[in-house]
């Protein structure tokens, strides 16, 4: 049922009434709390009157104080803590730019402003777009529900859900009167909020929200269903105190303590059940209800036994939840009887916590009865809501929000995001997608005749990977075609095997001369970057199970195999039968004779184990450098190396032990480039993020062409590293060419 809301804030002759206010809220404060509550009353009072405005009308839904109050009512009933209160009292004003952030950290702490910012964050994505017009990717059900996962992947703080909520809460009560605005925040708070709110087990707002909600959008069907309420009202009622009347003379016969309410099943829940299963109002059985609240376990077994005695159950509408909990932690017990007058009647019977888990949200009710379960993708979303759940419960059990926040932070690798479209839709992609990945989502065209994207309106690469709550815009050529290029793993286009899959059906559907012609250009042009220029193709073709040379070459024009697959197959078979050549020298680690055991750090030196101490793998070395002998290998705690140390320090170097050495090959690279500023620093930036170690660099310029030439040594694990860098170097502006050195 809709509650009547109550201007417990308001004196009679409507003025806000503080003392009144903070003496009703459900939560004992202590003399600090206290203060800090009125200093945030003060603070929230003063920026809803600035000067310069009119008197303000306290009693207004529009005022930010008084729906502050409201929010801070809300966030009481849900026993937070005085930070909470007090970012739920001032977000209005905040929000509104009449409180600043800064202001708020200074005066009532960094916390309460960090809430604040969580808020407004959930706040900015409502603004974007209402989540019930038509979305151009279609599927409407599933834009909420990757609205409503977006809004929990930005939460790492129980309580912002909770203020949130909270002020939902609020606007969807003070529109009653507000035709414009009352359709689209009613849709809001049962698309978005209400779901929310059952997510996270807080029933008595989602029963609010999911009511006024569903009399906003559905207003004939929600009086109907309210006039036949009504109309039967006096009867249920009699009929309740009826009920509670025989209840409580057999239960305190028995000598129990209890209490019991009897309660309307509300008016959304009436019609969802109406037209899930098909009948009319007459057939929703479990309209009339109580719920008898016991202390102990024990007892709920003995009133189960009373109920049942009084009045005759009804087969198979009997659920023990206690002894077998739903999987979300839900315990009850839950019958239905033949009652008084030949009526059925629905009795819940459970201990005073359990009630307290049902309503507060400490069991994760939403798991068995919602109805947007998803599988698969949404494992880190549902260990969000176990770890806001998990906040709850430990509020309830020990009353420090800030302490048990702190030692709850999510900190979960999110595998996630969700962007928008121009539009305002939400996109859900996997963690690390680009724009290009984000293109192929919304339609395979868009991908295949995507040139660039734009991200919160500043052009970006095609490699950019996305954040979550970036709007994304795609810019597109009439007539475009994907790239071979973006199948290249290397280069970053594409992350998600979606995207990849749908550039891989379009080469494949193209003609095999078409991808012979493409494959052979490709290779020819990364062989010869490569300095690689007298290699026998058949051979190559035959090393990647490839019956022609020109099979290998549709392949690699439709992406079925990648030109850094067959230039590692060409590196192989060169390796074998003409190493010198190619002129690639080894370097790295130094297999010690006669041990499988590797010391990483010495390069091409010649290593031996020092006899005084014999160093056994996992014991911490160091290395010294001998005449004539490499480096001998000792203990770090052997006393003959601290008289080394002593005598010849500079001689001492580190080392460490190595199970799988990677070989290395030093190769020298050309660059040839337009001079201009920050070029060197992206270059060997390029060369840093790929893990690829720079020997030596040498830089000429030609100030009359204004070009500058670039001689690098590099040590590459193979070749096919070493053309995914290039490849890089060359995407660099002002670059003209990167390539191998052949001499």
């Amino acid at each position: 049922m809709v509650r009547v809301r109550e201007e417990s804030h308001l004196s009679e002759a409507g003025e806000v009434d503080l003392d009144r206010w903070l003496a009703q809220l459900p939560v004992a404060f202590d003399a600090a709390e206290q203060a800090r509550l009125q200093a945030g009353l003060a603070t929230a009072q003063a920026a809803a009157a600035r000067p310069g405005n009119d008197v303000p009308d306290w009693a207004s839904e529009s005022n930010p104080f008084t729906a502050g109050l409201d929010i801070c009512q809300i966030l009481a009933e849900l026993h937070v803590g005085v930070d909470c209160l007090l970012a739920g009292l001032l977000y209005r004003a905040v929000r509104e730019d009449r409180l600043s952030l800064e202001a708020v950290s200074e005066q009532f702490g960094s916390e309460v402003a960090n809430m604040l910012l969580g808020v407004l964050r959930m706040a900015a994505i409502s603004d974007l777009k209402n989540p019930t017009e038509s979305p151009v990717l279609g599927q409407a059900h599933g834009q909420k529900d990757n609205i409503r996962k977006m809004l929990i992947s930005l939460v790492d703080d129980v309580r912002v859900a909770l203020i949130k909520l909270a002020e939902r809460t609020c606007a969807i009560r003070a529109v009653k009167n507000d035709g414009a605005r009352r359709r689209p925040i009613a849709q809001e708070v049962f698309d978005v909020y209400a779901p929310l709110a059952h997510r996270l087990g807080i029933g008595h707002l989602k029963w609010e929200l999911e009511d006024l909600s569903f009399r906003y959008i559905h207003t004939d069907a929600y009086r109907k269903i309210a006039s036949l309420l009504d109309g039967k009202r006096l009867e249920r009622d009699r009929f309740i105190q009826r009920v509670r009347e025989e209840l409580s003379r057999v239960l305190a016969g028995a000598g129990l303590e209890f209490e019991i309410t009897g309660r309307a099943k509300h008016i959304y829940s009436i019609w969802r059940k109406m037209q899930r299963k098909g009948i009319g109002f007459s057939q929703v059985y479990d309209i009339r209800a109580v719920r008898i609240l016991v202390s102990e376990i024990k007892d709920c077994y003995a009133t189960l036994g009373m109920v049942h005695g009084l009045w005759r159950n009804i087969p198979n509408e009997f659920d023990d939840y206690i002894a077998n909990p739903k999987e979300n932690g839900y315990r009850s017990l839950h019958t239905a009887v033949i009652g008084p007058e030949g009526k059925i009647l629905e009795v819940q019977i459970r201990t005073r916590q359990m009630h307290e888990e049902a309503e507060l949200g400490v069991c994760a009710h939403w798991r068995y009865k919602g109805s947007d379960r998803e599988s698969g993708m949404a494992s880190t979303y549902e260990e969000k809501i176990a770890w806001l759940r998990q906040v709850l419960d430990w509020h309830e059990e020990t009353g420090d929000a800030h302490g048990v926040a702190e030692q709850f932070s999510f900190d979960v690798a999110q595998d996630r995001v969700y962007v928008f479209t121009p539009e305002g839709d939400v996109v859900n992609l996997a963690q690390g997608a680009t724009p290009l990945d984000f293109a192929y989502h919304v339609h395979t065209e868009v991908g295949h005749r995507c040139r660039g994207a734009k991200v919160n309106g500043s052009i970006v690469p095609l490699t950019y990977r996305l954040q979550t709550g970036e709007r994304v815009e795609i810019l597109t050529s009439r007539e475009g075609r994907p790239k071979r290029d973006w199948l290249q793993p290397g280069l970053g286009y594409l992350r998600t095997s979606r995207a990849r899959a749908k550039v891989h059906h379009w080469f494949k559907a193209q003609a095999r001369e078409e991808n012979i012609d493409a494959g052979r250009h490709l290779l020819e042009r990364d062989f010869k970057r490569m300095a690689l220029t007298s290699v026998d193709y058949k051979r190559i073709a035959a090393k990647v199970q490839m019956s022609t040379v020109e099979d290998m070459y549709a392949a690699v024009g439709a992406g079925d195999l990648s030109s850094a697959q067959v230039l590692n197959a060409a590196q192989g078979l060169v390796e074998k039968v003409t190493e010198p050549k190619l002129e690639i020298t080894r370097s790295g680690s130094r297999k010690v004779s006669g041990s499988r055991v590797h010391v990483r750090g010495v390069g091409n030196l010649l290593t031996h184990m020092a006899g005084c101490c014999r160093p056994l793998p996992g014991d911490s070395i160091t290395g010294f450098i001998t005449q004539g002998r490499g480096v001998s290998i000792h203990r770090s705690d052997c006393g003959r190396l601290v008289r080394l140390e002593e005598s010849s320090p500079e001689r001492i170097i580190e080392v460490d032990w190595g199970e799988s050495p990677q070989e290395n090959y030093e190769v020298d690279v050309a660059i040839e480039c337009y001079d201009r500023q920050g070029l060197l620093r992206d270059i060997t930036g390029l060369f840093a993020n790929a893990r690829i170690n720079v020997l030596s660099i040498n830089t000429q310029t030609n100030k009359k062409s204004h070009t500058a030439t670039m001689r690098l040594r590099v040590e590459v694990p193979d070749l096919g590293a070493l053309s995914r860098l290039l490849e890089r170097i060359n995407r660099l502006s002002n670059v003209i060419t990167a390539s191998r050195l052949s001499e």
